[in-house]
Parts: structure tokens; sequence; C-alpha cells
């Protein structure tokens, strides 16, 4: 039917499972059991039907569906050249580099206004040129979204436009280096590019290149992002500018990406084990919070910060760890005063999981002088950010030295992050 109405070559696929004219629409577990029976898994079926129920139920077992409008189709002419595109955008890719025409296509809905930008992205274009004549220092960062995620376009760039806000700088320029696994449709990758372009204005940030490319080098998507930013040298943020007596600053909670990842990729899971539906979608909703970038532009604002540090991998305990490290300062922590939001601790307690090594994008460390210190705590309140006192730094060193009601306790040490101990 698809071939005869559409002129579709259904070449591609692994498998045409119809279903006769006529017949009652199945529920989800039939579109389950057909998965299982042909070993293929959910989301590498796509479900054709202009029939809202069936559609319906094949989503809802993880399926990708497509509505077809039959008097549409025979209406636009031979071939119905409008369901045909469509259809076109939910077939697999080869593997390979994203083919020019797709990326022509996703390039063309992009608008470049920056005007440093002196070589936009393009087919046939290798690097991206921007000028930056009169930036004092320009800094650069690289960081790889690999979590299974429903928001990896998010995660790329805020991921990497926090790296760059430690170092009081403003993030300006994107590259993306994508990478999908076969059996990605055009419509997966555009739909990773518009992430990465609405997150991008929404911050103010130029994606201005990278490359695409369907391998079976991964298993899901990844993206590779390089980001660079600029800052005035004397309002650089040097690690190295630490001293003893300096504060120790916490915005937000312990675990925020984590607690948004865990409830994207382990919903049923947590469902399983008694969590509310409610409780889920307000986990999920953590999402929204990983980003630094009002408090640490509100903090380097006020002067005196000797520097700050994104919670990433291996979670509070690590960065915090990494924090003394870089600024070769001991430094004295209340492990009872690390803020931990109730929804992190539940979805830890019900996974086995400890929220201090939980992986944490949306918390920022920042070491101050303590004269200093009310007046950073003041501007990060009044940018409708969260910020505790958790420490302070004691002494030269690279040590950190954890307290719980007043006595010394270990440091916790995670050698990788409870997350991907979790996928693994």
């Amino acid at each position: 039917r698809l071939a005869s109405l559409l002129g579709v070559r259904l070449a591609k696929t692994a498998a045409v499972l119809a279903l006769p004219a006529g017949a009652a629409a199945p529920g989800p577990t039939f579109f389950r059991a057909a998965a299982r029976r042909l070993g293929i898994p959910p989301e590498r079926f796509l479900a054709v039907s202009g029939e809202a129920p069936f559609l319906e139920a094949a989503r809802r077992a993880g399926w990708r569906t497509l509505g077809l409008d039959c008097a549409a189709a025979q209406a636009s002419g031979p071939g119905g050249a409008a369901l045909v595109e469509r259809l076109r955008m939910e077939l697999p890719l080869p593997a390979g580099k994203l083919p020019n025409e797709w990326l022509a296509r996703f390039l063309h809905e992009f608008r470049f206004q920056d005007p440093a930008l002196l070589i936009n992205p393009g087919v046939g274009e290798d690097i991206a040129a921007v000028d930056v004549t009169g930036e004092e220092v320009l800094i650069l960062k690289s960081d790889p979204i690999t979590f299974a995620t429903d928001a990896i376009g998010q995660y790329a760039v805020l991921v990497n436009a926090n790296d760059i806000a430690t170092a009081g700088a403003d993030p300006r320029w994107l590259l993306a280096t994508l990478l999908f696994p076969p059996g990605t449709t055009p419509a997966g990758i555009r739909g990773v590019l518009s992430d990465l372009s609405a997150f991008c204005r929404r911050w103010g940030i130029t994606l201005c290149g990278g490359h695409t490319e369907v391998t079976d080098a991964v298993v899901r998507p990844v993206v590779c992002g390089t980001m660079a930013g600029r800052v005035r040298r004397r309002e650089l943020i040097d690690k190295r500018r630490m001293r003893p007596g300096d504060v120790l600053l916490m915005t937000k909670s312990a675990g925020v990406e984590g607690t948004a990842i865990l409830a994207r990729e382990f919903a049923p899971r947590l469902r399983r084990l008694g969590l509310p539906a409610s409780e889920i979608a307000r986990a999920r909703g953590f999402l929204e919070r990983i980003s630094v970038l009002a408090e640490a532009r509100s903090a380097a604002a006020c002067g005196g910060v000797s520097a700050m540090h994104d919670v990433t991998e291996g979670g509070v305990a690590t960065a915090i760890a990494e924090l003394a490290a870089a600024g070769g300062c001991e430094l004295r922590v209340d492990l009872e005063a690390i803020p931990v939001r109730p929804e992190t601790r539940r979805l830890c307690r019900l996974l086995g999981l400890d929220p201090l090594g939980l992986i944490g994008s949306g918390s920022l460390l920042i070491a101050c002088r303590p004269g200093r210190a009310p007046r950073v705590e003041r501007a990060i309140r009044h940018a409708g950010v969260e910020v505790t006192r958790i420490g302070e730094a004691v002494g030269k060193g690279a040590a950190v030295r954890g307290f719980r009601r007043g006595r010394p306790v270990p440091w916790p040490r995670f050698a990788v992050d409870e997350i991907a101990r979790l996928f693994a």
C-alpha cells in the first residue's frame, strides 16, 4: 500500500509488519510482542497509519509513528510528494557522514547573526572562522555527552557553557561533532540539531560548525562539543588564586543533572519500585536547572571570587576534590551542609546510589574572599538561585577534610560516577 500510494521503495527496511484493512486497532502489548518476535528494538520501528488509536498504541510501546492521510496523499499528485518527504525523514540513514542533501537542508534552517563569525558552517566548509580582534583572553572547552538522554542537545550546550562560565567568561561559539548509531533517521538528527540551535540562541551562543555522522562505533547518540568564550584578562578567574581563609559556597543541590537523567532513563523501573508518577515528573524537571550561567555571572560581577568549579561526573564529592587540587588549597567541608533535594535523595535510595557521587551539572562551587562572601551570596540569591556555605580553605595543599557534626570523617571517593555504575 505504501508503494502504490506513495511510490516509496522499502528496500532500506529490515522488516514490514502489515495488518489487514479493517482490523481492530491493537493495543501496546501487540506492538511490544511484535518487536520481540522480530528481534528488533521498538525504537527502530515506524508505525504508519491513518488511525489515531493505532498510532497511540504504537507510541506507548516505544515505536516511532507517522500519521498517514490517504486523501491528502492522493490530492497531492503522483507519489503523494508531501507524505513521501515525511516518510523519508523517518527512514534509517546509511552509515557514514550525513549526506550533503540533508546537511544543506538542516543548515538552511539556521540563522547566523554573530558578526564575529566570518565563515559559516556549510556543505564543503571544514572550519569556522571567528574574528577575535581586541579580545584579551579566549577560553576554550571540549566535553562529550555520552549518557543516553532525550535532551542531548540541551546537555551538550549547557555542560560546555558551564565550564566556560567558571572562568568568568561569556560562552560565545560552539562546534559540535554528532555521532549517531545505525538506524538513525534524518528526523532524529534534525531533532538534535534543532535542540542545539534553540539552546544556543537561548544563551546567546553561536553554533558555528562541526560534523555529523552515522556510525556503528556508537550504540546511542553522542555529541562532542567544543566551546569558546571570551573574558577580559583582568576579569579571568584562575583557580590558582585560591588561598587559606576563602569561603566555599555551593549553588542549588547535589546531583541535579543525575536526578533528571535517572527520572528520564529509569522511569519504568522507578515506578515499579513505588515512586509516584508526580515525583518522577518533578525529577525530570531538574533538567531545567543544569545551567550555572546565571550564578556564575552574578558571582563574577561581585569581585573577590578566587575560583569557580561546576559539578559534573563523580558528583559534588569529586568536584570538591578537584577544586582543592586545582587551587592548591586544603578544604574543610561540612558534609551535612551539602544540600540534597528530597527528590534526589529518594531516587538514589531506591536505586542504591549515593547523591554525593551522582553527576551534578547545575551546581556550582565558588571560592571567594571572606569579606566578599555575603555580597556574593546576596547576588546569587537575587538571580533566583539557592546558595549554601559548605566549607572553607584552611591551608595549602590539595586535600579535603570532611566533617559531620564537628567530627572528622573520611572524604567520600567514587571511582566512577554513580549513574555510570547504574548504566553498567
